[in-house]
């Protein structure tokens, strides 16, 4: 039962993390580009669609294991550590409120899917023809 404790909190954590990183994206004393990868890092993980879809075996829990927890580790280094303590408080404070969506990074993760399946589609017509 100590694992399952375990786990919880630690996905409180990410949950608290994800949302102050969210909030240092908006603050204009973070540096461009780490805002930017903070954007892109918060998108996806807020992205009610998923790069790697989850009901591909193995790969499709990748991007949630692996991906994200790289991107926020990359995107807390980036950020000015007051700056982000502050966002964490805030962020803690803010717990309870639900998750958000990024429509913006589901928009974004549709186009990259039917840019693929075009691409495919293209191929294999050439293929045939």
């Amino acid at each position: 039962m100590n694992l399952f404790a375990n786990w919880k909190v630690r996905a409180r954590q990410l949950k608290t993390e994800a949302h102050a990183l969210y909030l240092a994206c908006r603050d204009p004393r973070v540096p461009w580009y780490a805002r930017i990868f903070a954007a892109l890092a918060v998108g996806y993980l807020f992205s009610p669609i998923d790069l790697i879809p989850d009901f591909i075996p193995v790969i499709g829990y990748l991007d949630d294991l692996v991906l994200v927890p790289l991107f926020i580790v990359i995107a807390r280094r980036l950020i000015p550590q007051d700056v982000l303590a502050e966002h964490r408080e805030r962020a803690r404070a803010a717990t309870g409120f639900g998750k958000p969506k990024s429509w913006g990074a589901a928009v974004v993760i549709v186009i990259v899917w039917m840019t693929m399946m075009v691409l495919i589609a293209l191929f294999v017509w050439r293929r045939v023809q």
